[in-house]
């Protein structure tokens, strides 16, 4: 099935914006985007963007940081470039 193959990408994207952002997996929602959360601001940004490049094996370089704002827009971006 090729939903399920998404649905375990957005869970493992919602499992790595958790480790990055510190927090709870009941707050990290599959729609969650830059800014919802207090914790997601620059700072967070970044070190979800460092956590993206390990788990996923994804190269993440300037104008795609700006980009990748959202889960829906990291899973997509990872669907192209990286390892799913």
């Amino acid at each position: 099935m090729i939903n399920s193959n998404h649905d375990l990408l957005t869970a493992q994207v919602q499992t790595a914006l958790t480790q990055a952002l510190r927090l709870p997996p009941e707050q990290v929602t599959p729609e969650l985007a830059f800014g919802d959360l207090p914790q997601w601001d620059s700072m967070g940004h970044m070190e979800v963007m460092m956590v993206l490049e390990a788990q996923f094996g994804v190269e993440i370089n300037a104008e795609t940081i700006a980009a990748l704002t959202s889960v829906p827009a990291i899973c997509t971006y990872i669907q192209e470039n990286g390892h799913a």
